[in-house]
């Protein structure tokens, strides 16, 4: 069986949980044989997989922005679960299957994951380290700068040190939640990234209230424009032209203002008794798998 995952050109904190969470529940149980693939972590269903290969699917999650729609009703496909209801209902499988998403099995490892809150914390999506200046504003905001960026490792001790997780990084806050850490979304700048969050959110009776992030640099800015032609055209200008070295130290310090404004919402964390019932349901799942699919 061969995992499967999301590869960007730098490593992201939800996809390589992929390479990290995996082989510690299912030990000795991927061999790179492209014959079966493992679909766990990640919007990542899609029609772009080998039509002749099987498709295992555990927790993961649909985005229409991302991927054309697949038709998972295939002996090729084995769905075990998936994200969340909305997930389910796109590819046209019974609800209860929108159990959530996989990484929340953070929770069945044997490992203890000590808190100690000290700072807020804010995590961007990882776009955003190269277009944005979200260092510089955390910074001068006063907050912990969370890189999506870096090993899986450090940014859960980076987030179990958080009071609060402020996060555009759907899996900043989906790990936050599952470690117990509050945590307050907002809106990522980049539209294509936005929806997706509604689907784990109602798998686990959130409502979500997401204000919105101040760009940090032109180039945020033409990219939170981009829908909008006249506007995109205009900040597309901005953003290469030499208003930009302008407009750069503006941005950072109103998206550092916005950014502490943010820090006093009131934060987000989902019911215990939900998780937990959350989580016990992956867990059979894990077994069922590991029964079908063990050499």
């Amino acid at each position: 069986m061969k995992l499967q995952y999301f590869r960007g050109p730098q490593p992201n904190f939800g996809d390589e949980l992929n390479t990290w969470l995996w082989p510690q529940l299912l030990p000795d149980f991927f061999d790179d044989d492209p014959r079966t693939l493992f679909i766990g972590i990640g919007s990542i269903l899609g029609t772009h997989y080998d039509p002749d290969a099987k498709k295992v699917v555990f927790g993961t999650g649909y985005a229409p922005t991302y991927h054309p729609t697949p038709d998972v009703h295939g002996s090729d496909w084995d769905v075990f679960f998936v994200r969340g209801p909305r997930t389910a209902r796109a590819l046209g499988l019974p609800e209860h299957l929108g159990i959530g998403d996989a990484a929340m099995l953070l929770r069945a490892l044997n490992v203890e994951f000590r808190r100690e809150p000290r700072y807020i914390g804010f995590m961007p999506h990882w776009e955003s380290i190269p277009r944005g200046n979200w260092r510089a504003v955390c910074a001068l905001a006063g907050i912990q700068f969370i890189d999506p960026t870096d090993p899986v490792e450090k940014v859960i001790t980076d987030i179990l040190g958080c009071t609060a997780l402020i996060t555009e990084a759907m899996h900043g806050a989906i790990v936050a939640d599952t470690l117990r850490v509050p945590w307050i979304p907002v809106l990522p700048i980049e539209h294509a990234h936005q929806d997706k969050w509604l689907d784990w959110a109602e798998a686990m009776n959130l409502s979500l209230t997401r204000p919105r992030l101040i760009p940090s640099t032109p180039a945020e800015v033409h990219v939170a424009t981009f829908y909008r032609p006249r506007l995109g055209r205009l900040s597309g200008y901005v953003a290469t032209s030499a208003f930009s070295r302008i407009a750069k130290p503006l941005l950072t310090y109103a998206a550092a203002q916005r950014l502490t404004t943010i820090a006093k919402v009131y934060p987000s964390l989902s019911r215990d008794n939900l998780l937990e019932d959350t989580v016990h349901k992956m867990q059979d799942k894990l077994s069922q798998l590991k029964h079908k699919y063990r050499k």
